[in-house]
């Protein structure tokens, strides 16, 4: 879900939009022994806009529709250019809402973590921690869903 080599490694929605892409290139490369090294056969653009999981849903029909590309016009792979920069993977515990600079960039760290199987964002407060999904940005406020539950250790 990056414009190799720029973007190599893991967690790549996350680290793109944590870096204020709002655009990527999904690319179709091979598999060869080293994580996201490949040749490349083509790109796609891909918007950032929206839910982690709108967006790994636009991403499922493109890899469909290159996939059928790839099978129909068996192109040759061409060797990525330029300096690779490597994207660490995610750890649960950076999903705490630190201080960020503006509303806009709150939403983001929102969304970008909006998707099955990552951990929300979150925030703990006196015994409770707040996480949060499906997040807007409307009238200059942020509207999410918010669940609450008691921090570890806790009486429910």
């Amino acid at each position: 879900m990056t414009d190799v080599p720029y973007g190599r490694g893991g967690s790549p929605l996350q680290n793109l939009i944590a870096r204020g892409h709002r655009e990527t290139k999904l690319t179709a490369l091979r598999m060869v022994e080293d994580f996201d090294a490949g040749p490349v056969y083509f790109k796609e653009s891909l918007c950032l806009e929206g839910s982690a999981e709108e967006i790994f849903i636009r991403a499922t029909y493109l890899s469909a529709k290159m996939i059928k590309k790839i099978i129909e016009e068996n192109p040759e792979p061409k060797p990525q250019q330029g300096e690779p920069v490597v994207f660490n993977r995610r750890r649960s515990e950076q999903s705490r809402i630190e201080t960020q600079d503006s509303l806009q960039a709150l939403h983001d760290f929102i969304r970008m973590l909006d998707a099955e199987g990552y951990p929300p964002a979150f925030i703990e407060y006196e015994g409770f921690k707040y996480s949060f999904k499906r997040a807007a940005l409307y009238n200059g406020k942020i509207v999410a869903d918010v669940v609450i539950t008691p921090r570890k250790g806790k009486k429910t």
